[in-house]
């Protein structure tokens, strides 16, 4: 039979088969294996909602249809694979030699060999260096802008606390002086909102990261190789030659929505669930309650991966290149692993250190998935030879500021009149709560 003769499907369609392969040993196309078969009605869910604006300010309820209906969705509108059971989704995840996830850089088109510079993030000498700096710099930092929030006319606890504290974190691991700790902010979060399918973001975030090559061009210039501290006299100590763009690039790959998003998602969740959070009365309560926020409203609610080859998987012939869509939002409320998932219980019973194939969580957490904490691993999260692991030092930054907050704003609850809520600024951007207005006795 001819490569290219049409054939009547098994839904009664007329369609044509082309040979992808040039061994002749059969048919790969999306004809004859994505279609989807009859009897896999969609009715439940429509492709568009999953962009819409009911997903962007709460995506449980559509990813729960997913997880209980469509575990595999077919999504033909926007060209992907939806995974939202939580073995599923920790199964591809942990999946290395199947599929592979790819850098932020790479989804700015500015990863290696495309003209930017390498990411020394993994490097040991560099986590270290961003260690010791967050462990110094936590609680001064912490203390100042919390001394600033009574200043304020009407304190926000997320606009002038949390979310300042992370980039000024960050700042001052990348050696950043503190009279530019504020135009850092501003373009380290522009070039994070670049990493987006949305045409104008990515030009923002690109137009960012040349103005930070040109304020850290004057730093690294100005860095002593002999210094000690920073990521900056360490990318320096090691090659003299270092450019900026890889210190750029380095930047790039630095967590800020899980210890940012993370951080608002648990005071909005304490503030509004008085009953929880008095439950936190000290710091190993305050630890898993972070832990509980990172399950239940987790700030990075979906992540792209993508087929290295073609593999058959949950009934279906995924091709090569094919993107998956990993929701921790519906893993992580799974019932199937959790009781009572919708629900915030800073005690909840079913914490978990291991998944039964012997690895650690997909995160490195007690609980739950959040992808932007690395690939699950066989080695515990504080190994003798390393620092620790990015997951225990966002939970440590996390825990120590936040026992800050509730030491320092005695009787802290939300402002008057205050409704707060959690919401994705545009759809795929990190899921949290972006104001939270307070007072306090």
């Amino acid at each position: 039979m001819s490569s290219d003769a049409p054939i009547s499907g098994r839904n009664g369609v007329s369609i044509v088969l082309h040979q992808s392969r040039g061994d002749g040993t059969g048919y790969r196309t999306y004809e004859v294996y994505q279609r989807e078969r009859v009897g896999e009605s969609t009715e439940k869910i429509k492709p568009s909602q999953l962009n819409s604006e009911a997903y962007r300010l709460d995506p449980y309820p559509l990813v729960g249809i997913l997880r209980e209906h469509y575990p595999c969705y077919r999504d033909w509108l926007n060209n992907c694979y939806w995974v939202t059971q939580y073995n599923d989704v920790t199964s591809i995840f942990a999946d290395a030699a199947n599929f592979e996830t790819r850098s932020r850089a790479w989804h700015l088109g500015q990863s290696s060999g495309g003209g930017w510079g390498d990411d020394w993030g993994t490097e040991v000498s560099i986590a270290t260096a961003i260690t010791r700096t967050f462990d110094d710099e936590v609680v001064p930092q912490a203390g100042a802008l919390l001394d600033e929030l009574s200043g304020q006319d009407t304190p926000d606890l997320v606009r002038h606390v949390l979310g300042p504290l992370v980039t000024r974190l960050l700042a001052t691991s990348f050696g950043v002086p503190s009279q530019q700790h504020t135009e850092f902010a501003d373009l380290f979060w522009r070039m994070q909102r670049g990493v987006s399918w949305d045409p104008k973001l990515q030009q923002q975030g690109l137009a960012a990261m040349s103005e930070l090559t040109g304020m850290f061009a004057q730093l690294l210039a100005a860095t002593d190789a002999d210094a000690e501290g920073h990521v900056l006299a360490v990318m320096k100590s090691q090659d003299p030659n270092v450019t900026v763009r890889d210190v750029i690039a380095t930047l790039l790959e630095q967590d800020y929505q899980t210890l940012h998003g993370g951080m608002a998602n648990l005071w909005y969740q304490l503030l509004t669930n008085s009953d929880e959070y008095a439950k936190v009365t000290d710091q190993r309560l305050m630890k898993v309650a972070y832990l509980e926020t990172l399950r239940h409203s987790p700030p990075v609610i979906t992540a792209l991966c993508f087929a290295r080859h073609e593999v058959e998987r949950f009934g279906r012939l995924i091709p090569t290149g094919a993107q998956i869509r990993l929701s921790a939002a519906a893993a992580n409320r799974d019932p199937r692993i959790f009781a009572d998932p919708d629900q915030f219980i800073v005690d909840r019973a079913d914490l978990c250190q291991r998944e039964p194939r012997g690895q650690y969580r997909a995160d490195g957490l007690a609980t739950g998935i959040t992808f932007e904490l690395g690939k699950p691993s066989i080695h515990p999260a504080v190994p003798e030879d390393r620092p620790r692991s990015r997951y225990a030092l966002v939970r440590d930054v996390a825990v120590a500021a936040s026992m800050m907050v509730q030491e320092s704003l005695p009787n802290l609850r939300l402002a008057d009149g205050a409704q707060p809520r959690q919401a994705s600024l545009t759809v795929g951007e990190m899921h949290t709560c972006w104001q939270l207005p307070v007072s306090w006795d």
